[in-house]
Protein backbone atom coordinates (compact mmCIF):
# COMPACT_ATOMS: atom_id res chain seq x y z
CA UNK A 1 0.00 0.00 0.00
CA UNK A 2 1.63 3.39 -0.79
CA UNK A 3 2.08 6.04 1.41
CA UNK A 4 -0.82 8.62 1.27
CA UNK A 5 0.51 12.27 1.98
CA UNK A 6 -1.79 15.02 1.90
CA UNK A 7 0.13 18.45 1.01
CA UNK A 8 -1.67 21.36 0.31
CA UNK A 9 1.02 23.29 -0.71
CA UNK A 10 1.53 21.21 -3.95
CA UNK A 11 0.71 23.36 -6.96
CA UNK A 12 0.98 20.21 -9.19
CA UNK A 13 -1.92 18.87 -11.15
CA UNK A 14 -3.15 15.74 -11.46
CA UNK A 15 -4.50 13.66 -14.48
CA UNK A 16 -6.23 10.34 -14.25
CA UNK A 17 -6.79 8.98 -17.30
CA UNK A 18 -8.07 5.43 -18.52
CA UNK A 19 -7.11 3.97 -21.95
CA UNK A 20 -10.18 3.47 -24.07
CA UNK A 21 -10.32 2.39 -27.51
CA UNK A 22 -6.30 2.27 -27.23
CA UNK A 23 -5.62 5.94 -28.27
CA UNK A 24 -8.59 8.28 -27.69
CA UNK A 25 -9.09 9.29 -24.25
CA UNK A 26 -5.30 9.17 -23.56
CA UNK A 27 -4.40 10.83 -27.06
CA UNK A 28 -6.33 13.72 -25.45
CA UNK A 29 -4.95 13.94 -21.72
CA UNK A 30 -1.68 13.70 -23.20
CA UNK A 31 -1.95 16.88 -25.70
CA UNK A 32 -3.31 18.65 -22.64
CA UNK A 33 -0.50 17.44 -20.37
CA UNK A 34 2.02 18.91 -22.40
CA UNK A 35 0.46 22.02 -22.83
CA UNK A 36 -0.18 22.71 -18.86
CA UNK A 37 3.52 21.84 -19.07
CA UNK A 38 4.97 23.79 -22.03
CA UNK A 39 2.98 27.20 -21.92
CA UNK A 40 1.70 27.57 -18.37
CA UNK A 41 4.85 25.72 -16.81
CA UNK A 42 2.63 23.70 -14.28
CA UNK A 43 4.15 20.74 -12.67
CA UNK A 44 2.01 17.39 -14.24
CA UNK A 45 1.80 13.87 -13.19
CA UNK A 46 -0.36 11.88 -15.85
CA UNK A 47 -1.32 8.73 -13.99
CA UNK A 48 -2.17 5.92 -17.18
CA UNK A 49 -3.79 2.72 -16.43
CA UNK A 50 -2.45 0.93 -20.11
CA UNK A 51 1.31 2.09 -20.56
CA UNK A 52 1.50 -0.28 -23.65
CA UNK A 53 -1.30 1.56 -25.52
CA UNK A 54 0.17 4.93 -24.36
CA UNK A 55 3.15 4.01 -25.75
CA UNK A 56 2.08 3.62 -29.60
CA UNK A 57 1.94 7.43 -29.74
CA UNK A 58 4.97 7.97 -27.30
CA UNK A 59 7.21 5.47 -28.87
CA UNK A 60 9.90 6.46 -26.42
CA UNK A 61 7.91 5.38 -22.97
CA UNK A 62 8.59 2.13 -21.90
CA UNK A 63 5.74 0.52 -20.46
CA UNK A 64 7.34 -1.04 -17.82
CA UNK A 65 8.44 1.43 -16.02
CA UNK A 66 6.25 2.58 -13.26
CA UNK A 67 7.64 6.39 -13.23
CA UNK A 68 8.85 8.22 -16.05
CA UNK A 69 9.30 11.82 -17.33
CA UNK A 70 8.52 13.23 -20.94
CA UNK A 71 8.01 16.80 -22.26
CA UNK A 72 7.68 18.00 -18.47
CA UNK A 73 5.34 15.63 -17.84
CA UNK A 74 5.96 13.06 -14.95
CA UNK A 75 3.86 10.01 -16.47
CA UNK A 76 3.31 7.60 -13.51
CA UNK A 77 1.31 3.77 -13.60
CA UNK A 78 -2.14 4.04 -12.66
CA UNK A 79 -2.44 0.55 -11.00
CA UNK A 80 -5.39 -0.57 -8.97
CA UNK A 81 -5.25 -0.12 -6.03
CA UNK A 82 -2.50 2.88 -6.27
CA UNK A 83 0.98 1.23 -5.64
CA UNK A 84 3.03 4.80 -6.26
CA UNK A 85 2.62 7.40 -3.53
CA UNK A 86 0.17 10.09 -3.54
CA UNK A 87 0.60 13.59 -3.18
CA UNK A 88 -1.95 15.75 -3.43
CA UNK A 89 -1.66 18.69 -5.91
CA UNK A 90 -3.29 22.36 -6.24
CA UNK A 91 -6.44 20.29 -9.42
CA UNK A 92 -6.65 16.99 -9.88
CA UNK A 93 -8.23 15.88 -13.09
CA UNK A 94 -10.95 12.81 -13.72
CA UNK A 95 -10.77 12.52 -17.28
CA UNK A 96 -13.97 11.39 -19.09
CA UNK A 97 -15.36 10.03 -15.51
CA UNK A 98 -12.72 7.58 -15.12
CA UNK A 99 -13.39 7.56 -11.48
CA UNK A 100 -10.35 8.28 -9.08
CA UNK A 101 -8.53 5.66 -7.12
CA UNK A 102 -9.99 5.30 -3.53
CA UNK A 103 -6.78 6.55 -1.89
CA UNK A 104 -7.08 9.85 -3.57
CA UNK A 105 -10.33 10.35 -3.00
CA UNK A 106 -9.17 9.97 0.53
CA UNK A 107 -6.80 12.51 0.50
CA UNK A 108 -9.13 14.95 -0.96
CA UNK A 109 -11.58 14.49 1.98
CA UNK A 110 -9.07 14.49 4.46
CA UNK A 111 -7.88 18.02 3.00
CA UNK A 112 -11.41 18.73 3.22
CA UNK A 113 -11.90 17.84 6.63
CA UNK A 114 -8.79 20.48 8.07
CA UNK A 115 -9.55 23.54 8.26
CA UNK A 116 -5.91 24.87 7.66
CA UNK A 117 -5.59 23.15 4.24
CA UNK A 118 -6.85 23.53 0.45
CA UNK A 119 -9.08 20.93 -0.73
CA UNK A 120 -7.45 20.34 -4.47
CA UNK A 121 -9.82 21.55 -7.34
CA UNK A 122 -11.44 18.30 -8.20
CA UNK A 123 -12.66 18.40 -12.05
CA UNK A 124 -14.35 15.69 -14.27
CA UNK A 125 -13.20 17.00 -17.86
CA UNK A 126 -16.15 15.34 -20.33
CA UNK A 127 -15.96 14.90 -23.63
CA UNK A 128 -16.30 17.07 -26.53
CA UNK A 129 -19.20 17.40 -27.75
CA UNK A 130 -21.20 20.37 -30.13
CA UNK A 131 -24.58 19.72 -28.53
CA UNK A 132 -26.47 23.09 -27.91
CA UNK A 133 -26.86 21.43 -23.70
CA UNK A 134 -23.29 21.63 -22.94
CA UNK A 135 -23.34 24.89 -22.59
CA UNK A 136 -25.94 24.59 -19.73
CA UNK A 137 -23.91 21.99 -18.13
CA UNK A 138 -20.26 23.50 -18.32
CA UNK A 139 -18.91 24.98 -15.39
CA UNK A 140 -21.35 23.39 -12.59
CA UNK A 141 -20.38 22.10 -9.20
CA UNK A 142 -21.92 18.30 -8.38
CA UNK A 143 -21.57 18.29 -4.42
CA UNK A 144 -20.58 14.38 -3.63
CA UNK A 145 -21.77 12.74 -0.20
CA UNK A 146 -18.47 14.05 1.46
CA UNK A 147 -19.61 17.58 0.57
CA UNK A 148 -16.56 17.96 -1.42
CA UNK A 149 -17.66 19.84 -4.89
CA UNK A 150 -16.70 17.99 -8.18
CA UNK A 151 -16.63 20.37 -11.12
CA UNK A 152 -17.85 19.45 -14.75
CA UNK A 153 -15.69 20.47 -17.12
CA UNK A 154 -17.36 20.11 -21.01
CA UNK A 155 -15.58 21.18 -24.05
CA UNK A 156 -17.40 22.77 -26.65
CA UNK A 157 -17.18 24.98 -30.03
CA UNK A 158 -18.60 28.26 -27.89
CA UNK A 159 -17.35 31.07 -25.81
CA UNK A 160 -19.59 29.75 -23.11
CA UNK A 161 -18.07 26.21 -23.08
CA UNK A 162 -14.35 24.90 -22.68
CA UNK A 163 -12.46 25.46 -25.29
CA UNK A 164 -11.22 23.58 -27.56
CA UNK A 165 -7.26 21.80 -26.67
CA UNK A 166 -4.76 23.63 -29.55
CA UNK A 167 -1.51 24.29 -28.96
CA UNK A 168 -0.51 28.29 -29.15
CA UNK A 169 2.12 27.43 -31.62
CA UNK A 170 0.51 24.81 -33.91
CA UNK A 171 -1.81 26.76 -36.36
CA UNK A 172 1.65 28.77 -37.86
CA UNK A 173 3.48 25.04 -37.65
CA UNK A 174 0.91 23.76 -39.80
CA UNK A 175 1.17 27.07 -42.27
CA UNK A 176 4.61 26.43 -42.80
CA UNK A 177 4.98 23.44 -43.24
CA UNK A 178 2.27 23.42 -45.53
CA UNK A 179 3.62 26.45 -47.72
CA UNK A 180 6.29 23.79 -48.58
CA UNK A 181 5.49 20.52 -50.62
CA UNK A 182 8.94 19.05 -49.84
CA UNK A 183 7.98 18.74 -45.88
CA UNK A 184 5.19 16.31 -47.28
CA UNK A 185 7.68 14.26 -49.42
CA UNK A 186 10.11 13.85 -47.00
CA UNK A 187 7.60 12.88 -44.64
CA UNK A 188 6.25 10.21 -46.85
CA UNK A 189 9.58 9.10 -47.52
CA UNK A 190 10.12 8.78 -43.82
CA UNK A 191 7.21 6.54 -43.24
CA UNK A 192 8.33 4.18 -45.82
CA UNK A 193 5.79 5.56 -48.42
CA UNK A 194 6.59 4.88 -52.19
CA UNK A 195 5.59 5.94 -55.72
CA UNK A 196 3.79 9.26 -54.28
CA UNK A 197 3.96 12.52 -56.71
CA UNK A 198 3.55 16.08 -55.62
CA UNK A 199 0.65 16.46 -57.14
CA UNK A 200 -1.15 12.86 -56.65
CA UNK A 201 -4.14 12.93 -54.12
CA UNK A 202 -3.61 11.61 -50.93
CA UNK A 203 -6.47 10.38 -48.14
CA UNK A 204 -5.33 9.37 -44.63
CA UNK A 205 -7.43 7.06 -42.87
CA UNK A 206 -8.17 6.50 -39.37
CA UNK A 207 -11.58 5.15 -38.85
CA UNK A 208 -13.57 2.41 -37.10
CA UNK A 209 -15.27 -0.35 -39.11
CA UNK A 210 -17.33 0.48 -41.63
CA UNK A 211 -19.02 -1.15 -44.49
CA UNK A 212 -18.70 2.10 -46.65
CA UNK A 213 -14.63 2.04 -46.70
CA UNK A 214 -14.52 -0.41 -48.97
CA UNK A 215 -16.86 0.86 -51.03
CA UNK A 216 -14.66 4.28 -51.41
CA UNK A 217 -11.53 1.94 -52.03
CA UNK A 218 -13.24 0.20 -55.14
CA UNK A 219 -14.67 3.81 -56.60
CA UNK A 220 -11.36 5.31 -55.61
CA UNK A 221 -10.04 2.93 -58.37
CA UNK A 222 -11.94 3.90 -61.24
CA UNK A 223 -10.30 7.58 -60.47
CA UNK A 224 -9.13 9.49 -63.42
CA UNK A 225 -6.28 10.88 -61.51
CA UNK A 226 -3.86 8.76 -59.20
CA UNK A 227 -5.14 8.27 -55.61
CA UNK A 228 -3.03 7.05 -52.40
CA UNK A 229 -4.45 6.02 -49.21
CA UNK A 230 -2.85 6.07 -46.16
CA UNK A 231 -4.07 3.18 -43.67
CA UNK A 232 -2.32 2.29 -40.35
CA UNK A 233 -3.08 -1.40 -39.21
CA UNK A 234 -5.83 -1.46 -36.97
CA UNK A 235 -9.70 -0.80 -37.17
CA UNK A 236 -9.77 1.02 -40.90
CA UNK A 237 -7.58 -2.05 -42.17
CA UNK A 238 -9.82 -4.49 -41.17
CA UNK A 239 -12.50 -3.49 -42.80
CA UNK A 240 -10.47 -4.08 -45.82
CA UNK A 241 -9.51 -7.62 -45.52
CA UNK A 242 -11.68 -8.54 -48.24
CA UNK A 243 -10.91 -5.83 -50.58
CA UNK A 244 -7.28 -6.67 -50.03
CA UNK A 245 -7.78 -9.91 -50.11
CA UNK A 246 -5.30 -11.10 -47.15
CA UNK A 247 -5.02 -11.71 -43.73
CA UNK A 248 -4.81 -7.51 -42.40
CA UNK A 249 -3.03 -8.85 -39.29
CA UNK A 250 0.05 -9.97 -41.26
CA UNK A 251 0.61 -7.12 -43.09
CA UNK A 252 3.68 -4.64 -42.52
CA UNK A 253 3.96 -1.05 -42.58
CA UNK A 254 5.65 -0.04 -45.90
CA UNK A 255 3.36 -2.62 -47.62
CA UNK A 256 1.24 -1.38 -50.70
CA UNK A 257 -1.33 -2.32 -52.86
CA UNK A 258 -1.91 -1.24 -56.05
CA UNK A 259 -5.85 -1.48 -57.07
CA UNK A 260 -6.44 0.54 -60.31
CA UNK A 261 -5.68 4.35 -60.19
CA UNK A 262 -5.64 3.72 -56.05
CA UNK A 263 -2.54 2.75 -54.02
CA UNK A 264 -3.22 1.34 -50.37
CA UNK A 265 -0.06 1.94 -48.01
CA UNK A 266 0.31 0.22 -44.88
CA UNK A 267 1.27 3.45 -42.42
CA UNK A 268 3.35 2.72 -39.41
CA UNK A 269 2.15 4.44 -36.01
CA UNK A 270 3.53 7.47 -35.17
CA UNK A 271 3.62 10.32 -32.11
CA UNK A 272 1.46 12.72 -32.03
CA UNK A 273 4.01 15.36 -33.85
CA UNK A 274 4.02 12.63 -36.64
CA UNK A 275 0.39 12.48 -36.36
CA UNK A 276 -0.20 15.62 -37.10
CA UNK A 277 2.21 16.09 -39.97
CA UNK A 278 0.66 13.27 -41.42
CA UNK A 279 -3.02 15.18 -41.79
CA UNK A 280 -1.20 18.16 -42.60
CA UNK A 281 -0.02 16.26 -45.72
CA UNK A 282 -2.99 14.83 -47.07
CA UNK A 283 -5.53 15.88 -49.13
CA UNK A 284 -8.33 14.75 -47.57
CA UNK A 285 -8.35 12.85 -43.55
CA UNK A 286 -10.56 10.48 -42.60
CA UNK A 287 -10.74 10.45 -38.94
CA UNK A 288 -12.11 8.90 -36.13
CA UNK A 289 -12.61 9.55 -31.99
CA UNK A 290 -11.83 13.10 -30.45
CA UNK A 291 -8.44 13.30 -30.69
CA UNK A 292 -7.50 13.18 -34.19
CA UNK A 293 -10.95 14.71 -34.91
CA UNK A 294 -9.62 18.28 -33.98
CA UNK A 295 -6.39 17.21 -35.19
CA UNK A 296 -8.36 17.13 -38.57
CA UNK A 297 -9.82 20.05 -38.02
CA UNK A 298 -6.72 22.34 -36.99
CA UNK A 299 -4.74 20.62 -40.21
CA UNK A 300 -7.66 22.73 -42.41
CA UNK A 301 -8.23 20.46 -45.00
CA UNK A 302 -11.82 18.86 -45.85
CA UNK A 303 -12.54 15.87 -43.56
CA UNK A 304 -14.75 12.41 -42.77
CA UNK A 305 -15.04 12.15 -38.70
CA UNK A 306 -15.96 8.65 -38.14
CA UNK A 307 -17.53 9.18 -34.37
CA UNK A 308 -17.23 6.43 -31.81
CA UNK A 309 -21.07 4.23 -32.30
CA UNK A 310 -23.14 4.19 -29.32
CA UNK A 311 -26.66 2.89 -28.40
CA UNK A 312 -29.60 4.03 -30.20
CA UNK A 313 -27.55 5.69 -32.10
CA UNK A 314 -26.68 8.76 -30.42
CA UNK A 315 -23.61 8.90 -31.94
CA UNK A 316 -25.17 10.44 -35.19
CA UNK A 317 -26.67 13.09 -32.48
CA UNK A 318 -23.59 14.52 -31.45
CA UNK A 319 -22.78 14.15 -35.25
CA UNK A 320 -25.20 15.93 -36.45
CA UNK A 321 -25.09 18.68 -33.57
CA UNK A 322 -21.27 19.47 -35.02
CA UNK A 323 -22.07 19.24 -38.73
CA UNK A 324 -24.31 21.90 -38.05
CA UNK A 325 -21.85 24.11 -36.26
CA UNK A 326 -19.58 23.68 -39.29
CA UNK A 327 -21.98 24.03 -41.98
CA UNK A 328 -23.26 27.19 -40.31
CA UNK A 329 -22.12 29.59 -43.02
CA UNK A 330 -21.44 27.49 -45.64
CA UNK A 331 -23.51 27.43 -49.37
CA UNK A 332 -26.25 24.26 -49.73
CA UNK A 333 -24.58 22.94 -52.82
CA UNK A 334 -21.48 22.61 -50.49
CA UNK A 335 -22.83 21.70 -47.13
CA UNK A 336 -25.53 19.15 -48.40
CA UNK A 337 -22.58 16.70 -49.99
CA UNK A 338 -20.40 17.29 -47.09
CA UNK A 339 -23.44 16.04 -44.58
CA UNK A 340 -24.43 12.89 -46.61
CA UNK A 341 -20.54 11.75 -46.71
CA UNK A 342 -20.28 12.08 -42.95
CA UNK A 343 -23.35 10.72 -42.30
CA UNK A 344 -22.71 7.68 -45.14
CA UNK A 345 -19.61 6.70 -44.19
CA UNK A 346 -21.42 6.52 -40.11
CA UNK A 347 -23.78 4.64 -41.24
CA UNK A 348 -22.24 2.31 -43.31
CA UNK A 349 -24.28 3.44 -45.83
CA UNK A 350 -21.82 1.85 -49.62
CA UNK A 351 -24.38 3.00 -52.12
CA UNK A 352 -24.81 6.49 -50.61
CA UNK A 353 -20.90 6.99 -49.27
CA UNK A 354 -20.14 7.20 -53.42
CA UNK A 355 -23.12 8.73 -54.87
CA UNK A 356 -22.44 11.79 -52.26
CA UNK A 357 -18.96 11.70 -52.31
CA UNK A 358 -18.90 12.49 -56.19
CA UNK A 359 -21.32 15.23 -55.19
CA UNK A 360 -18.45 16.33 -52.87
CA UNK A 361 -15.48 15.82 -55.29
CA UNK A 362 -17.63 19.05 -57.29
CA UNK A 363 -17.12 21.23 -54.82
CA UNK A 364 -13.62 20.61 -53.20
CA UNK A 365 -12.29 23.58 -53.77
CA UNK A 366 -14.72 25.61 -52.11
CA UNK A 367 -14.95 22.96 -49.14
CA UNK A 368 -11.16 23.29 -49.01
CA UNK A 369 -11.37 27.33 -48.71
CA UNK A 370 -13.68 26.84 -45.68
CA UNK A 371 -11.67 23.97 -43.65
CA UNK A 372 -8.44 26.71 -43.82
CA UNK A 373 -11.04 29.25 -42.39
CA UNK A 374 -12.65 26.70 -39.91
CA UNK A 375 -9.64 27.06 -37.13
CA UNK A 376 -9.54 30.92 -36.32
CA UNK A 377 -13.77 30.43 -35.99
CA UNK A 378 -13.70 27.22 -33.92
CA UNK A 379 -11.41 28.26 -31.37
CA UNK A 380 -13.48 31.56 -30.26
CA UNK A 381 -10.18 32.90 -29.12
CA UNK A 382 -9.25 30.68 -26.53
CA UNK A 383 -8.21 27.46 -26.01
CA UNK A 384 -9.42 24.51 -23.84
CA UNK A 385 -5.86 24.63 -21.50
CA UNK A 386 -5.97 28.45 -21.19
CA UNK A 387 -9.84 28.39 -20.30
CA UNK A 388 -8.98 25.81 -17.62
CA UNK A 389 -6.29 27.77 -16.17
CA UNK A 390 -8.83 30.43 -15.54
CA UNK A 391 -11.33 28.13 -14.94
CA UNK A 392 -9.15 26.74 -11.56
CA UNK A 393 -8.18 30.68 -10.75
CA UNK A 394 -12.00 31.63 -10.65
CA UNK A 395 -13.34 28.65 -8.98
Amino acid sequence: MPTIKPNPTAKHWDIFCTVVDNYGDIGVTWRLAKQLAAEYLLPVNLWVDDLHSFSHILPTLNPSLPQQTFNGVNIFQWNNPLDISYNAGQVVIEAFACELPEQVKTVIEQLHQCPQSQTPHWINLEYLSAEEWVEGCHGLPSTQMNGIKKWFYFPGFTHNTGGLICEKHILNDRIQWQANPNNKMALFADLGLHGIKVNDTVISVFSYETDALPALIHHWQTSATAIHALVPKGRSLTSLASVLNCDTQNLIPGQQFSLGNLTVHILPMTDQIGFDRLLWSADFNIVRGEDSFLRAQWAAKPFIWHIYPQEDDYHLVKLEAFMKIYCDNLPAEIATPWREVNLAFNQGDQNAIVSYWQQLNSVILPLQQHAINWPNNALNDADLASRLVQFVKNS
